[in-house]
């Protein structure tokens, strides 16, 4: 019997060639616009435990970060997850938007988002305690802000976040840092320093 050799190896070769071409190039094309992002070594330092970071994905996280619920656009975001041995935790969340008046639109969403996220809380939970407070504005870019909230209910451990929201163009970040603990045993300086970094790397 007459047997055609080669060719339909060939061809299938070619395809599996030109297939992984295709993701190689959709991978890089992905890559190539994520925003920038922080590293482990850029948020502030745990006394006991070295910070540890995710692969930046994207989308959203699966869990909305706390305070941030129902805010964030559904399309052109990125995340990467930090988190220690410990009780610490971390959260960056950087969205391309369609213009500059959109991403300061955003930011303005965030920002009173965050600034009513202690009041809602209480509203929602009947015997707890909550408090907020803004740390201030930071120069960089077209600018963050800094806040922190602090939550808790009785017999149960307190829990203290800080955010840093800020822009760099049409792009914008939320850092969002938490840990068990009170405002006052926040690293607010160290995580001011985190903000400004999270900033600069959007758009290297």
């Amino acid at each position: 019997m007459f047997r055609r050799t080669g060719t339909s190896a060939l061809a299938t070769a070619a395809l599996a060639a030109a297939a992984a071409l295709v993701l190689t190039a959709s991978t890089t094309a992905t890559a190539a616009t994520a925003p920038g992002f922080l590293n482990g070594t850029d948020l502030p330092p745990h006394p006991s435990s070295p910070w540890s970071a995710g692969q930046v994905t994207k989308g959203l996280p699966e869990t909305t970060p706390f305070c941030l619920e129902g805010v964030l656009p559904a399309t052109g975001g990125w995340h990467r997850g930090f988190h220690t041995d410990v009780d610490a935790g971390a959260v960056q969340i950087s969205v391309r938007t369609a213009s500059d008046a959109a991403a300061a639109k955003l930011v303005t969403a965030l920002e009173r988002k965050v600034a009513a996220c202690a009041a809602d809380w209480l509203r929602k939970t009947p015997g707890g305690t909550a408090s907020w407070q803004d740390y201030g504005k930071l120069t960089v870019e077209e600018g963050a802000h800094v806040y922190g909230v602090d939550t808790s209910i009785p017999e149960s451990e307190p829990g203290v976040h800080l955010f840093g929201i800020g822009r760099d163009g049409s792009t914008v970040t939320v850092v969002n840092w938490g840990q068990m603990g009170h405002l006052t045993d926040a690293p607010v300086s160290a995580f001011k320093q985190t903000t400004v970094k999270a900033v600069n790397k959007l758009n290297p």
